[in-house]
Formats: structure tokens, sequence, C-alpha cells
């Protein structure tokens, strides 16, 4: 399924690199960021340009990069990766969709973040999946990936693994 999405990435001419101002790789956890309302409208713009591929395909894509660059972590999830797939996609459709009234999630937030703990998921893990989740994304996008949706999707990310860090309680940066 990586050589189809690969395939998918080719045809979009996602070849380029886009810098942008945001980096996950040096965010602090203890930063809060806002999004504003035309960063949401270019998230859940972009997200609606890929929900008509296969979950499986954006989910082994995602985690193949984060295993590839993280093999340490690859232990903290089943062998069978099948219905992980299913749930990153399903999580991300629901975040986006309701970006606009984060807050309604906050009870599911501080869930998955306390489950995430308890597989053994740490402050820094947060880092290692935000840039796989941003290559993945620029990887599907492809020409509609700019520095504009990129930086959208860093502060949005940023914004939930700043929850779920607190809600976690590992409020320190690693």
């Amino acid at each position: 399924m990586f050589l189809q999405w690969l395939s998918y990435a080719v045809l979009r001419k996602s070849t380029h690199k886009i810098p942008g101002k945001l980096s996950i790789s040096n965010f602090n956890l203890k930063d809060a960021i806002e999004l504003a309302d035309d960063e949401i409208l270019l998230v859940k713009r972009s997200w609606r340009m890929l929900q008509g591929i296969d979950p499986a395909i954006i989910g082994e894509t995602f985690y193949s990069k984060l295993f590839s660059d993280n093999p340490a972590v690859r232990k903290m999830f089943p062998s069978e990766m099948r219905d992980q797939y299913k749930k990153l996609v399903d999580m991300i459709s629901i975040i986006v969709a309701r970006l606009d009234r984060i807050h309604e999630l906050a009870d599911d937030i501080a869930r998955t973040a306390a489950h995430h703990h308890q597989y053994g998921v740490r402050t820094n893990h947060y880092k290692l999946v935000g840039d796989a989740l941003l290559w993945t994304l620029e990887q599907g996008l492809g020409n509609s990936w700019t520095p504009a949706v990129k930086d959208a999707w860093a502060k949005c990310y940023i914004s939930i693994a700043n929850l779920m860090s607190k809600a976690a309680g590992q409020e320190k940066s690693t």
C-alpha cells in the first residue's frame, strides 16, 4: 500500500519541499498556540482533499514513516496495524471536523492521552509523530501543500499535542 500512496503522491506532483515557519521538531509543549479562522479553514479544506483515499493507505504511509525514522517506537504498536490505520484516520477526521470547537473534545483528548501514556508515550514522542504526520500530509497533498497549509497543520498538531501532554501530566518538554 505504501507504493500506492507514493504513486498517488507522484501523480499529484508532490516532489517539492516547502519551507515553513513552524517546525514540529523544535516546538515547545508549553507554548499555547491558537489557530486563526483562516488556518482552521486551510486544515479542513486540505484534509477534505485526502478523505477519498483508503485510510489503510494513509495509515500505512504515516506509520511507515514513523517507524522508519524511529524504529524504537514500533514496539508500542500491535503487530497487525490495519485497525490502527483506521483509528488514526478516524481520529484526525474527528479533530479536524471540530477544530473550531475543539473544547467539545476535551474529555476525549484527555482519555486518549491517558491511554497513550499507559502505552509508553512520552512528550518526546509527540514531536516524532508530528514530523511523520506533516510528511504524510505533504506526500498526499502534493502541490496543495503550501507554506500556509504546512503552518496551519503544524499549529493544529502542536495544539493537540499540547492538550494531550498536559492531560497526561507531561507538561515538561524532553
